[in-house]
């Protein structure tokens, strides 16, 4: 599994994390007993970033990771760095954003991952306003100095935001989607974020899952499902969703996309690959509900590189399918 330095954080992570949404809600449940099974077998597969939130599953999803934790098998390289995340579990408004909010907020995630320290901790994204307060980000610097968190992020829907971001001297990461059907990061964000020793944390690499080539018109997804409910942007911004492309736009695209796969690989490797080949990515994190998916994600990072003919029929795709939908928004 290759590696990438978090720069600001002064530690490597595996270029291939994994995401644990599905851990919480949002997606079709996944049994306790699985949520280990999936960790053990990313771990077992070099994966050693892993990244959660305090609202997924109001806690769940925290909880089952601490539990692995608490039970992880002592290795060479220790274990894994854990991501959270804070921020939404009061209005989004910037009143919330305040030092005794992000106090108890991070003592509770603390509980839940069963450490004194979190190695990261990411504003979930937050409204534009936040991104322009000075106040928020000297709460968070309060945060590691007193202890409680080894350092901190952002994690954001628009471009705009990641710039703004990147600009405060003390962010190590903002995470962002990125993907093949969404491309507007390589313009700006990624180039900004290398010059200025930002990590790029690439989520939604596979487009909620169209670019893994299993969907279908028919496809029924559970009424727990944010592909189900939030394809329009009813629940949280829609570009979560499909990454903000129609679904049935999407689905054609994808069946394109499929074409492009190289021979021993899936469209969901081919996916992966096509973001950890970006300049200035440090990780990615697919989600996985099983364990084949976990090995199948984690063997992308010592995957040999796409060809340049591929790459640029990738990028053909997007701007002959998707580029006019969805370039000019976020």
């Amino acid at each position: 599994m290759e590696k990438r330095l978090l720069t600001r954080t002064g530690r490597k992570v595996s270029v291939v994390g994994l995401g644990t949404w599905q851990f919480g809600d949002g997606w079709d449940h996944v049994r306790e007993h699985d949520v280990r099974a999936i960790l053990e077998a990313a771990v077992e597969s070099g994966v050693d970033f892993i990244d959660t939130a305090d609202v997924y599953g109001d806690g769940r999803s925290e909880r089952l990771i601490g539990r692995f934790l608490r039970e992880f098998r002592t290795s060479p390289g220790g274990p894994p760095t854990v991501a959270t995340k804070l921020g939404r579990r009061g209005p989004q408004e910037t009143g919330a954003f305040t030092l005794d909010n992000f106090r108890a907020w991070t003592d509770r995630s603390r509980a839940n991952l069963g450490t004194d320290v979190l190695d990261l901790v990411q504003l979930h994204t937050p409204p534009d306003a936040v991104f322009e307060s000075d106040a928020v980000f000297d709460a968070l610097d309060v945060l590691v100095d007193e202890g409680r968190i080894k350092a901190y992020g952002v994690s954001v829907e628009s471009c705009a935001q990641a710039m703004t971001a990147i600009a405060r001297p003390n962010v190590a990461s903002v995470q962002i989607i990125l993907n093949v059907f969404r491309r507007k990061p390589l313009e700006q964000v990624l180039p900004a974020a290398r010059a200025a020793g930002v990590g790029i944390i690439a989520r939604v690499p596979l487009a909620s899952g169209l670019l893994s080539g299993k969907f279908r018109k028919d496809t029924v997804f559970a009424a727990t499902d944010h592909r189900n409910y939030n394809r329009h942007g009813e629940q949280f911004d829609v570009g979560e969703t499909f990454s903000g492309v129609d679904y049935e736009t999407g689905l054609a695209a994808a069946g394109e996309f499929t074409g492009l796969v190289p021979s021993g690989a899936t469209p969901a490797q081919l996916a992966l690959r096509w973001v950890t080949q970006q300049d200035g990515v440090t990780t990615v994190i697919p989600g996985a509900t099983s364990v084949g998916q976990a090995r199948a994600n984690a063997a992308v990072g010592s995957m040999e590189p796409l060809s340049e003919a591929t790459l640029e029929r990738l990028r053909e795709l997007y701007d002959r399918r998707i580029r006019a939908q969805v370039h000019h928004l976020w």
